[in-house]
């Protein structure tokens, strides 16, 4: 194979695909290089893309032995709906660039496996190809300038049966991503994006305006438009992007139901505060029910412990659910969630937990840093 040999993806899974860093070499077989720098780069120095996975290395798990374990099992509860496990799949648009059966593929293998699929935005798949009555699908909204185009949206996926709306509010303008420019990344010509354009207008810019403040950062949401979203639906309005505990009370107060802490893969804003970090100062200062979920660097089952010990209620994976849909389309992607469920179940009995009530802080052990 030469370096400009994109293979086509596989239609069954080999036996040396045993863990997710394993489709993770495999699906760069299947991509673009373009698309593959796109994938896994992020913003400037990269070093929060790095340190969403080195942070879980820091983390020592401390088990308990002799536990009574029969009644175990993995289901969570989150915002009054059960979900038979806590692994979701995080939204990523654009997902034909990947596997031409893009989105499908992700909301078949998560079907099938039980796994809550949230859907960009930017997805080159219509919702009506979504099945209807599948329950465990949330719609993430980008906010697209003003109220009312983003209000069609929500109504919209209200129509389509979706359980939540998830405002992703970290990047009101994209990351400066050093790895996308000197590869010259773009989107395919005349790719599909049936819900919004693949690029939301920006404003007309007078003599004298910035192109930042006055171009993208005009157009984006403030906590008046949330708190006037949380009142046009019926469904839980959940914000992913949070990583300070004064925004997760702000969050609250303006009616806010559920947080994602994520640092949006690390491609936005470089060096920010790792998301497990922020996921255990946000826990102290918030109501002991209210929903956190952890978005960040999850490749292993013993992560989704960690992150479920430290305060998360479930987590979300993005880039990994991708190297299995570029490796193998749905297949792949199921083969990838029942990897890392697998691995959670085993931890979880190891570390003498039956279910995810059990997991707490107890059973973790931090390296003291000086």
């Amino acid at each position: 194979m030469t370096a400009n040999t994109v293979l086509a993806p596989l239609t069954q899974i080999p036996s040396d695909l045993q863990t997710l860093a394993d489709y993770e070499q495999e699906a760069q077989k299947h991509l673009p290089d373009m698309v593959w720098q796109y994938l896994q780069g992020g913003s400037m120095n990269e070093c929060s893309v790095r340190s969403n996975t080195e942070q879980f290395e820091q983390i020592h798990l401390l088990p308990r032995m002799l536990q009574d374990l029969t009644h175990g099992h993995t289901a969570c509860e989150i915002l009054g709906q059960t979900f038979p496990h806590p692994i979701f799949l995080a939204p990523i648009g654009h997902q034909q660039q990947f596997h031409p059966d893009g989105e499908a593929a992700c909301a078949l293998a998560a079907e099938v496996l039980g796994s809550n699929m949230l859907l960009s935005t930017f997805t080159n798949t219509d919702m009506h190809a979504l099945k209807q009555d599948n329950p465990y699908k949330w719609f993430q909204l980008y906010w697209q300038g003003e109220r009312e185009k983003s209000l069609v949206l929500v109504k919209l996926a209200e129509a389509h049966n979706f359980k939540a709306i998830v405002v992703t509010v970290d990047s009101p303008h994209t990351g400066i991503r050093d790895r996308e420019r000197r590869v010259f990344f773009h989107l395919p010509e005349g790719m599909q994006h049936p819900h919004t354009p693949a690029h939301i207008p920006l404003p007309e810019l007078n003599e004298g305006d910035h192109p930042v403040f006055n171009g993208l950062m005009k157009i984006a949401p403030t906590w008046q438009d949330i708190a006037w979203l949380v009142q046009q639906t019926q469904l839980p309005v959940i914000l992913k992007g949070i990583l300070s505990p004064l925004d997760a009370q702000l969050a609250i107060q303006h009616g806010v139901q559920g947080l994602i802490v994520s640092n949006h893969g690390g491609r936005v804003l470089d060096t920010g505060i790792p998301p497990l970090t922020a996921l255990q100062l946000i826990k102290k200062t918030v109501p002991a029910d209210f929903p956190l979920l952890y978005d960040g660097g999850i490749r292993r089952g013993s992560d989704v412990f960690k992150a479920i010990a430290l305060g998360a209620s479930a987590v979300l994976i993005g880039r990994p659910a991708i190297y299995g849909l570029a490796s193998a389309g749905a297949l792949g992607v199921a083969h990838v969630i029942k990897i890392l469920k697998e691995e959670f179940e085993i931890t979880m009995a190891l570390m003498g937990t039956a279910t995810l009530k059990d997991i707490s802080e107890e059973y973790i052990f931090q390296k003291q840093t000086n």
